[in-house]
């Protein structure tokens, strides 16, 4: 026995200072599979994702956890296979962070989407997903750079309008928003800090967060076939003069609560260049309020400081005026918006086809009545996207209203 046990210590202490990765051959592509903690190989299935990936690190089809912001280095990649399934810490401060120059693949499909969610399906649960690119942004003042709203504190903004920080395919996006340090401000669901247009955004489904669905913070990169369902806040926000042009098929549906369908604003920089979007339905259930009784934020799309964009075939329905204040398919909150981008048409939401709302063909103005009308166009129906797995959450098809 004591010559076993010899054996054994010795064998031990060898093992003990080998690399923490283990050559095998798993029957399909010979990779590397990676302890738990290790940042490059193949993450073994139920792992945690480790808190700052400075390698090339795979996770394939199958379920795993994220605990803690998780930040993917620069120059680091983290793959994320179809079918994979994470779980979200709610005990404490969790999201996924992409650092710029950081990249994420996470490529799932419509029957098998990679999904991020939490045990206790509780909206606010955690962070979401926040990337950061090196495209260029105007923040207030015009300022080349400024510091990220997550609670990270991290400087945005760069020069490369085509930098790519990954592709993001079929992925669904579940119960985020958790309140940063300040105890007020929440995350969103799908955040983007100058993320530049060589990134691929496509088929992204955010899903009962208590902040926004999808914010972008300045960057080029454009987004096709986004669902925005059930977030507290706008389903869909812009500041620091994003700019993309190739947006297609974005998809809200606000219920219970929710503020505005869209909020708008260019950091107050009068000079910028107005984001386009084909194809946009924006409903809101009849059992839906503001975040705040009373509040205004009620609208269809919201335009302030000197927000801009250029919106086509764009079908509204259930915005009604509600708690003393009035709902419109457009807001405009200030006149300098008014003077400078609206009536300069850096501000064009045509066609329209606006039902079971109020205020039918009438723009809103909180400031000075601009007294722009639109007529209303039956032909432009709503958005059509993909059936599937991606957009169904516990048997609930969430594209059933289109």
């Amino acid at each position: 026995m004591k010559t076993n046990l010899l054996t054994l210590l010795s064998l031990t202490l060898l093992l003990s200072v080998s690399s923490c990765t283990i050559e095998v051959n798993d029957g399909t592509d010979g990779g590397t599979v990676t302890t738990p903690g290790a940042t490059s190989g193949i993450l073994p299935e139920g792992s945690k994702l480790p808190n700052v990936i400075t390698g090339s690190l795979t996770v394939k089809k199958g379920n795993y956890t994220l605990e803690g912001v998780v930040k993917v280095a620069d120059g680091a990649t983290l793959t994320i296979e179809a079918g994979a399934n994470f779980i979200a810490s709610t005990a404490t401060t969790t999201s996924l962070v992409i650092l710029q120059g950081g990249k994420l693949i996470a490529t799932g499909s419509a029957s098998e989407p990679i999904v991020f969610t939490t045990t206790n399906k509780t909206p606010g649960g955690w962070g979401g997903i926040t990337i950061f690119g090196k495209a260029p942004i105007k923040a207030v003042n015009g300022n080349a750079t400024a510091i990220s709203e997550d609670g990270n504190t991290i400087t945005y903004g760069g020069s490369d309008a085509n930098f790519s920080s990954g592709i993001l395919q079929y992925i669904r996006v579940e119960y985020a928003g958790k309140k940063i340090g300040d105890g007020t401000s929440e995350t969103n669901t799908f955040t983007f800090y100058a993320v530049g247009d060589g990134t691929i955004l496509e088929n992204l489904v955010a899903y009962k967060g208590t902040d926004d669905g999808f914010e972008f913070f300045g960057g080029t990169v454009s987004a096709k076939n986004l669902v925005a369902y059930g977030n507290y806040d706008d389903s869909f926000d812009w500041q620091d003069a994003w700019s993309g042009q190739n947006n297609s098929n974005w998809f809200a549906f606000q219920t219970v609560t929710g503020n505005f369908g869209m909020e708008i604003e260019a950091s107050a920089n009068i000079v910028n260049t107005p984001p386009k979007i084909s194809n946009i339905t924006l409903i809101r259930d009849n059992n839906t309020n503001p975040e705040v009784a009373g509040s205004v934020e009620i609208s269809a799309i919201q335009f302030k400081r000197q927000g801009t964009g250029i919106f086509s075939n764009v079908y509204i329905s259930g915005y009604k005026n509600t708690g003393g204040k009035n709902a419109y398919p457009i807001l405009i909150q200030d006149d300098l918006t008014n003077t400078n981008q609206v009536l300069t048409s850096k501000v064009l939401v045509t066609p329209i086809n606006q039902v079971n709302s109020d205020n039918i063909g009438i723009w809103g103005y909180t400031e000075t009545n601009g007294g722009k009308t639109f007529p209303n166009t039956a032909t432009v129906t709503k958005v059509s996207l993909p059936a599937g797995a991606w957009a169904t959450v516990d048997g609930v098809n969430l594209l059933s209203s289109l």
